[in-house]
């Protein structure tokens, strides 16, 4: 019994997750979701597994990235290359993807990842960059004019990349190596001082988050037909960097809200392309303003019950609270 109360949120997620996913496969079957509302909701999937990945790197362990598009980039075309040019499967496809991310995460997280704060930035910054300019020059995958991608995303898909991906980051967090990220986060100095090895699981950190994004590339890659280096650039990791700043840093719940908010928000808004970004602007502003942590600040959802349900505890039979 005690063991099936500590589960019970958990198992409760699943059916309500699983129960969604069966919602919105027959809406896409019978047709009832048309092409936009389709395309809206999967591309809204991806900025969630973006937000997640990167949270993941920023609210969790505080590293300062703002390259998360290079390792999308990296993802989309490893997938890209693998179903169009080697003729494999999606699911190679996918696989390769997060593969080739992690690498790249790898790659520039053991080396950049002993900087901090503004030196860190700068150096994932430039990483983005110069996968995008890469991309640019390189004639096997398009050069600028990009590579043409097969539509193979599908909505089974995109639940499982997305269900796996929260699951994973979410299990990884409250874990004891999630416990040590946070106290990285809170003070590097003093976690190093108690004996964890604060560089192992920065970069393990930063080579999670970079898989996951490398997952979402390969789904972006195989919904959007095309994809071209101009889709990656740094505007696309501070896009990335505002569902998790206004979600609330050291938020799961926070990023995954911020995520489809803000999608929902700028999908919205494309049919007035002039006043677009000045709205979409003023209610990040407006969002910021009165609440400057973030919209969950540091909770998650699962706190905000267990809230309630302390609050409605500790009643005696005289029908007083005997919580203080």
């Amino acid at each position: 019994m005690a063991t099936w109360k500590r589960t019970s949120g958990f198992w409760v997620s699943v059916i309500l997750a699983f129960s969604f996913f069966v919602v919105v496969e027959w809406l896409i079957a019978s047709g009832t979701l048309n092409i936009f509302y389709v395309n809206t909701l999967f591309f809204m999937a991806i900025n969630v597994i973006l937000a997640v990945s990167l949270h993941l790197i920023i609210g969790i362990t505080g590293q300062f990235s703002i390259g998360h598009a290079g390792f999308f980039a990296v993802g989309a075309y490893a997938s890209a290359i693998m179903t169009m040019k080697l003729q494999l499967p999606f699911a190679a496809g996918v696989l390769a993807a997060g593969v080739a991310a992690a690498l790249a995460g790898l790659i520039i997280g053991v080396p950049s990842l002993r900087l901090k704060g503004d030196y860190l930035a700068i150096a994932t910054l430039g990483f983005g960059e110069i996968v995008r300019i890469a991309l640019l020059n390189i004639d096997y995958v398009g050069g600028a004019s990009g590579m043409t991608v097969t539509h193979m995303t599908t909505w089974p898909w995109v639940f499982a990349c997305l269900f796996a991906t929260i699951l994973v980051i979410a299990n990884f967090t409250n874990s004891t190596h999630g416990r040590a990220c946070i106290s990285i986060r809170e003070d590097e100095i003093a976690a190093d001082a108690m004996g964890i090895n604060t560089t192992y699981y920065k970069v393990a950190a930063f080579v999670i988050g970079s898989f996951f994004a490398g997952i979402a590339g390969a789904l972006y890659a195989h919904h959007f037909y095309i994809i071209q280096p101009s889709n990656f650039g740094f505007l696309k990791s501070f896009d990335i960097l505002i569902f998790v700043v206004l979600g609330g840093l050291g938020s799961l719940s926070g990023a995954v809200v911020a995520a489809v908010l803000l999608t929902i928000v700028s999908t919205f808004l494309q049919n007035y392309p002039e006043t677009r970004m000045i709205i979409y602007s003023i209610v990040l502003i407006l969002v910021m303003l009165y609440r400057p942590t973030g919209l969950m600040g540091t909770k998650e959802l699962s706190s905000l019950f267990k809230w309630r349900k302390a609050a409605q505890g500790g009643m005696n039979h005289g029908g007083k609270n005997t919580v203080a």
